[in-house]
């Protein structure tokens, strides 16, 4: 995930007044939102090129390590980039070289000591997954760490300063390079030795080392002088919201951590032994990322709604307007619902279709039918990232986390318990998916009903029973569709989501009133 996906469009520079910051402002938001939307295109053309380059095997060999040093690296980003940008962004301009100079000198060894510890414990992570083969790519991923540690301080610095636009390149030239790097030194690899995954992992700690210079030159480093930077009242800034990424991520990867472990130790029952075995579980673990990938997007897209309308929750609780709390949780959870209820009817309803789409007949016969239930579960943990961010808006950072730690540690319980003893491959698959779904959805009933209590309210049941009723056609018309091909799995696609918006607008759901509140709310985000 880039550091724009992390930071979205949140401004945490000072509020300026002048017309003419407002408009460079509003040109910034515009451009971390393209760059948004381009990583999220760079990312399907990196999972569609990945396997053609380095064959499913070694793709699931890559999801394996990614799947760990996503944990580690998203919470860096988040907590690095956050942190350097708020204490920026509240230092005057003659302070501010000083601030960004102190943050980096905290967050440089920081970074260093995350590295060291990510490599010291590869073998140990490659033993539990029973995959000692993983271990060389894991601990190059460990400079894939430290450059991190190392970049998201320089683009905090540029947020915290307001230069959006200088974020958003940085972004979207690190996307660009990541791909290309991946895909290109892992093919070479894969040619030369068969070890594509390790030649990803290289490519992508080269690209995470060469956008470092370019944020340098933007950011540039501070300057030397006699400040007393608070880093104990920093670093405790920075405690909660690391929690908070550790928990949400780790629920995001602990399903195909756990999937590994289990495919690893079950294929022997097969009588596979030595590299075939490997490259049997590592294959179905790659099935598994296939299917992950779409049922994330409404996840990565949804999510976006939080940073338009959560800061006005914040303001509202601020102002102690209980009502305009009320109207703005349930109104940004209600969007939240109708459009990851648009994604997951789509992805539900075709995922045959839509794995075709990318990856080919293969994975459309192997991963359909644990999409259709991977869809329906991260839909639900859509609406648990809202019902936490709504949480956190309103002061209750700690209960965000334990509902996320109880949804974690179920997650787990229900992997082990479906996954582990269930029959090598896709058995495998399908009672990973129905844990992670089961988990999710009950963490999304606790999640909404304790915003419902202190909030005020949450979704509306009425927009969620018509909701679940037409993802729920929608997924049953589906089951009697073939797999399509790819002109006409477009073409379905849209259907699939004209007809959702047809028939909530006939039940009454979607109407005109939501367009003006869009409105409303896109005029009082920009004012």
């Amino acid at each position: 995930m880039t550091i724009s996906e992390k930071m979205g469009a949140e401004a945490a520079a000072p509020v300026q007044d002048s017309r003419t910051s407002a408009r460079a402002a509003g040109r910034g938001g515009v451009a971390v939102l393209g760059a948004k939307v381009f990583f999220i295109f760079s990312g399907l053309v990196q999972q569609t090129l990945l396997p053609r380059a380095i064959g499913t095997a070694e793709f699931g060999i890559l999801a394996r390590v990614l799947a760990v040093a996503s944990v580690v690296n998203n919470v860096t980003v988040a907590s690095s980039v956050q942190g350097v940008s708020r204490a920026v962004a509240g230092a005057t301009d003659e302070k501010d070289p000083l601030v960004f100079r102190s943050a980096l000198r905290l967050h440089a060894p920081i970074a260093v000591a995350l590295a060291a510890l990510f490599w010291l414990a590869a073998p140990f992570v490659a033993d539990f997954e029973r995959a000692p083969y993983i271990t060389a790519p894991l601990r190059v991923l460990a400079l894939v760490v430290l450059f991190y540690g190392l970049y998201a301080p320089l683009v905090g610095a540029l947020n915290g300063r307001g230069k959006f636009t200088k974020q958003a390149a940085l972004d979207t030239m690190f996307a660009v390079v990541r791909t290309g790097a991946l895909v290109g030194f892992g093919y070479w690899m894969w040619k030369r030795s068969g070890a594509g995954a390790l030649g990803a992992a290289i490519g992508f700690a080269v690209a995470a080392a060469c956008i470092i210079p370019i944020a340098l030159q933007w950011s540039g480093t501070g300057k030397k002088g006699v400040f007393a930077f608070d880093w104990k009242m920093y670093l405790a800034g920075l405690g909660p919201l690391a929690l908070t990424q550790l928990l949400t991520n780790a629920l995001m990867q602990v399903d195909i951590v756990l999937l590994g472990r289990f495919l690893s130790i079950n294929v022997h029952a097969t009588g596979l032994v030595g590299d075939a075995a490997s490259k049997a579980a590592d294959e179905w673990v790659g099935i598994y990322r296939y299917c992950q990938y779409f049922a994330f997007l409404p996840y990565q897209l949804v999510m976006s709604v939080t940073q338009v309308l959560f800061p006005l929750v914040a303001r509202a609780h601020a102002e102690g307007d209980r009502k305009a709390v009320r109207r703005y949780v349930e109104r940004g959870a209600r969007i939240a619902l109708l459009a990851s209820g648009a994604l997951v009817a789509v992805v539900a309803a075709l995922p045959g279709s839509v794995l075709y789409f990318v990856y080919g007949a293969d994975a459309a016969a192997r991963g359909a039918d644990t999409l259709r239930i991977l869809a329906l579960g991260q839909g639900a943990f859509t609406m648990f990232g809202i019902a936490t961010t709504a949480l956190a808006s309103l002061g209750r950072e700690r209960i965000a986390a334990v509902l996320s730690f109880v949804t974690l540690a179920v997650v787990g319980v229900g992997c082990w318990a479906l996954a582990s003893p269930a029959p090598f491959g896709e058995a495998q698959l399908h009672g990973n998916a129905i844990a992670v779904s089961c988990a999710l959805a009950l963490g999304l009933l606790l999640a909404g009903a304790v915003v419902r209590k202190i909030a005020g309210g949450f979704v509306p049941a009425v927009s969620i029973a018509r909701v679940v009723v037409v993802v729920a056609a929608a997924v049953f018309a589906g089951a009697h569709v073939h797999a399509l091909g790819r002109v006409a799995t477009m073409g379905a696609c849209v259907f699939v989501v004209l007809a959702y918006l047809v028939v909530l607008v006939v039940l009454r759901e979607i109407g005109s009133e939501d367009l003006q509140a869009v409105r409303a709310i896109v005029g009082r985000r920009r004012a």
